[in-house]
């Protein structure tokens, strides 16, 4: 028994120096593709394994790997690269610079383009296709769920008035809609209804003005939050301002004017069994009250 886990051992400690004997000693130099600099830190691992090292202050590396591995170089804001070894002793490599959008840029108040981690107030900004997807006759109850601190209260009927109201009612009697800029025109978003059309006792519900605006016509809208964010258009913006840029015109060479069509259509209906029901077999009756006499 004691000679056969001897030799179970040995064969196990054969195939390990076996498979150790097959690793080659890998050295070379990381530089940048753009200067020719040496890059230190950067990560030169064996493929799928945890085998690796850094890159020292002179972007040198030495490394024992298997002679068909494959080596994985990466690095902070540098393109990643593979590169087999096949037998290599040496290999140098120059990694090119990964450009990453980092700095998102925002349209805020008078149309002005700023970054957006300059920006010492709350911006948030959704694409015009976000409002096209789902057609309705008002893109402004296609920003519900959209933008955070938002809430967008609409009527049932088409065509009917939007409420919108940002970060909460902020008047008992006056007007708590935001104001509406397009393209640096201000437009007044209350609701001009009457008492009776407001109660539902009378008339129709027109809408609002914001709600004439064609979404397909939208570039980006910016929904500027806090007084900070709305301080250059005055007491007009106090309860927030959403800012709409519309699309431009642009120059295609090799291309003829073009024109594109739009067309959307809605149907709504009534279950007539949620009606109220109505008795029509007896009526108001005759009597002093009515007739002023007997």
């Amino acid at each position: 028994m004691k000679r056969i886990t001897s030799l179970i051992v040995c064969f196990m400690l054969f195939g390990f120096f076996a498979i150790r004997a097959q690793d080659i000693q890998i050295k070379g130099t990381v530089t940048s593709i753009e200067n020719g600099e040496p890059l230190p830190g950067v990560s030169v691992v064996v493929k799928g394994t945890r085998i690796g090292m850094a890159t020292d202050v002179n972007g040198e590396y030495s490394l024992s790997v298997p002679s068909d591995a494959t080596l994985v170089f990466s690095a902070v804001g540098m393109k990643s690269q593979e590169v087999e070894v096949a037998g290599q002793s040496v290999i140098d490599l120059a990694l090119e610079a990964e450009l990453v959008g980092l700095d998102e840029v925002v349209v805020t108040a008078l149309g002005i383009s700023r970054e957006k981690k300059s920006l010492g107030f709350a911006v948030q900004e959704i694409k015009g296709d976000e409002v096209n997807k789902v057609k309705g006759d008002n893109f402004i109850n296609s920003l519900s769920g959209k933008v955070a601190g938002v809430h967008v209260k609409a009527n049932g009927n088409m065509g009917g008035s939007t409420n919108i109201i940002i970060r909460g009612a902020k008047s008992f009697i006056g007007s708590n809609q935001a104001l509406f800029v397009v393209d640096g025109v201000a437009i007044n978003n209350d609701n001009l209804n009457n008492t009776g059309q407001k109660s539902g006792r009378s008339g129709f519900d027109y809408g609002n003005a914001a709600s004439d605006i064609n979404p397909n016509d939208i570039e980006s809208i910016s929904v500027l939050k806090g007084a900070a964010a709305t301080a250059l258009y005055g007491s007009r913006a106090a309860n927030g301002v959403i800012m709409i840029t519309t699309k431009k015109g642009t120059n295609v060479p090799g291309k003829a004017v073009g024109v594109r069509l739009n067309s959307s259509v809605s149907l709504g209906y009534y279950d007539k069994s949620t009606f109220p029901e109505y008795q029509q077999e007896y009526g108001g009756g005759y009597g002093p009250y009515y007739s002023g006499g007997d």
